[in-house]
């Protein structure tokens, strides 16, 4: 209700313009560009992966952000799953060294994963916005209805 209000005052005062042309159904623009999912404007990012205390642009609280080790995830079995399928047909069609795989293969892992890395995690957590997820709690009153 709190936020609500905020944003009623903050569009009265004309102080912040696209909190009404920015649309929420965007979250996969945002996330990956790594921008407020509210707003669109202000950054989510403080450095490369270290999440911001709000948006500089309209305010949101990121304290609701936690997107844990799902980036990490998909980024491996993507980055994973693409990079081996390159180093079996490198391997099968040239039959190259060793050698020449660690320093082919190796600076691109590290290129493609971590290049994945922030975008996913602006994903992750512009979704987490989107669909208003939060921690887990646990039901004290038992199953509904019984």
């Amino acid at each position: 209700m709190v936020g609500a209000a905020w944003m009623l005052a903050s569009l009265a005062s004309g102080g912040y313009r696209n909190l009404m042309t920015h649309s929420d159904d965007q979250p996969l623009s945002t996330g990956l560009k790594g921008r407020c999912q509210r707003c669109g404007e202000g950054r989510l990012f403080d450095g490369f992966l270290t999440v911001r205390p709000r948006c500089e642009a309209c305010g949101l609280d990121y304290s609701f952000a936690d997107s844990g080790d799902g980036p990490a995830v998909f980024v491996i079995l993507f980055a994973g799953f693409i990079i081996c399928a390159m180093a079996l047909v490198v391997e099968v069609k040239y039959q190259p060294p060793f050698w020449l795989h660690a320093v082919i293969f190796g600076p691109l892992v590290l290129i493609v994963c971590l290049g994945m890395l922030r975008p996913l995690k602006g994903l992750m957590i512009a979704l987490q916005y989107r669909h208003n997820a939060r921690e887990g709690r646990l039901d004290r009153d038992g199953p509904a209805g019984g």
